[in-house]
């Protein structure tokens, strides 16, 4: 990179980070020092793993628009086209379920760990979300797609701030009251890619949980790129240079174990957040621990088989487009698992795929969707599409990318694959979506 292109990336994100108070006010959020002086951000992304390839799939693409800075709009550009008065609000698409959606965060610490991306002896600590159905709204305010000082650090990695663009609003109603007229609620666990957030999967998340699951999304601290803890505390990622990819999913599926024991706690009627932060009411009553599913995009995908191999409570899983590492497709995994790719992605040109179908002995699926590419299964399959023109990028671009399905249809039909599987798998509900191809999703294809 040019000294030039350095210099305009520099004042960037010096900009980005600048507003974040302006958008902290917005929102009723104060704003760090650390985020004042600039001194969070985030660490270079290490090489995702010692065997990496140059599949489009790889975990090291999870984040791919961080590399897109030098394509950030040019100051000369913004002043003449789009004044900072006028941000770009980013839409998230509706779920499509017939609920109401609630949300609460979730600050767990796991005592029995230590962190192992940092020195010394810190508890492993870790922000979720839970997402579920809800009764009344009214008086709810709706969650925002990321917190106020974790948002405007995903923006500046992206040579953008909240000037220039706006995060969305989800449909999530933060401390509605849960709908218990529905009794317990299958459990679905969420982990995104690598150096992702939890914000990542919101699109089908939400829309699961207007189906009736209680959806429950992980941020990985410290392999993240950004987390907002309490009191505005935002931790970024320090993942040390050289981590294996292998290693980064044992943290993981030791992550999502813990959440487990603390979905325990809660549907005993305990309260397991660090802080005893107030619970939706009847969410204790809600959670049933006997229907857990998990699903994850790219290492998050891949984080489901080790996951699984390592806590036996989860009874189904799906991984979307995620490549495999390490020893755990390895070996034999006797309950449902949905592979579901791009489409250029599946088992007969992944090797981790073959390895895992060979040693999957309960129902098993494998389908791809045509036209989608690796970044298709996250949200910046519908949030790069709206930023495009800012972020620089041609119609060629966000096709090659992004693939040549368009993004409403390829997340309504994710959405509905997803629903199907779990559905049956841990509801028992049959779906013929999942017997064959089907004239009304011409999309899907299933891989022999």
């Amino acid at each position: 990179m040019n000294h030039r292109r350095l210099r305009h990336r520099r004042r960037l994100i010096a900009v980005a980070v600048g507003s974040a108070g302006a958008l902290a006010v917005a929102l009723g959020v104060g704003l760090t020092s650390a985020m004042a002086t600039g001194s969070s951000s985030a660490t270079p992304a290490p090489t995702a793993s010692s065997s990496a390839t140059s599949a489009p799939w790889a975990p090291e693409n999870d984040e791919k628009p961080l590399g897109q800075k030098k394509a950030a709009v040019q100051p000369k550009t913004l002043a003449a086209g789009r004044k900072a008065a006028s941000a770009l609000q980013l839409k998230i698409p509706a779920p499509s379920g017939k609920y109401s959606v609630g949300m609460v965060g979730l600050h767990l610490v796991d005592k029995t760990r230590t962190d192992p991306y940092v020195s010394g002896s810190t508890s492993r600590e870790l922000m979720v979300s839970l997402w579920y159905p809800a009764t009344s709204t009214s008086g709810h305010y709706q969650a925002p797609w990321m917190p106020s000082i974790s948002g405007t650090h995903f923006l500046a990695t992206r040579g953008l701030s909240p000037q220039l663009v706006t995060l969305p609003t989800t449909a999530g109603h933060v401390l509605a009251p849960v709908n218990t007229a529905l009794g317990k609620l299958p459990v679905l666990l969420y982990s995104t890619g690598l150096h992702s957030d939890r914000a990542m999967g919101t699109a089908l998340v939400q829309d699961l949980a207007s189906r009736g699951y209680l959806v429950v999304t992980v941020d990985h601290t410290h392999d993240a790129n950004e987390v907002q803890f309490p009191s505005n505390r935002l931790e970024v990622n320090k993942m040390p240079a050289g981590t294996h990819s292998s290693d980064t999913l044992k943290v993981r599926a030791a992550d999502i174990k813990f959440v487990i024991n603390q979905l325990k706690t809660l549907s005993t009627g305990g309260n397991p957040d660090a802080g005893h932060a107030t619970l939706p009411t009847g969410l204790t009553k809600s959670v049933d621990m006997t229907k857990i599913g998990m699903f994850g995009w790219s290492l998050g995908g891949a984080a489901v088989d080790t996951a699984m191999q390592l806590d036996s409570r989860i009874a189904a899983g799906a991984n979307l487009d995620g490549q495999f590492f390490g020893t755990a497709p390895s070996k034999d995994l006797n309950r449902p698992f949905m592979l579901f790719s791009s489409g250029s992605h599946n088992r007969n040109n992944d090797a981790s795929w073959r390895t895992l179908w060979s040693h999957l002995k309960g129902y098993k699926v494998d389908i791809k969707l045509k036209g989608a590419a690796h970044l298709s299964f996250s949200d910046n399959e519908w949030m790069v599409a709206q930023e495009a023109q800012l972020l620089g990028l041609s119609k060629a671009q966000l096709q090659q990318q992004y693939g040549t399905i368009d993004p409403t249809r390829a997340i309504a039909v994710q959405r509905v694959y997803l629903a199907a599987f779990f559905d049956q798998e841990l509801r028992k509900k049959h779906s013929t979506l999942l017997d064959g191809t089907s004239s009304k999703y011409p999309e899907i294809s299933f891989v022999p």
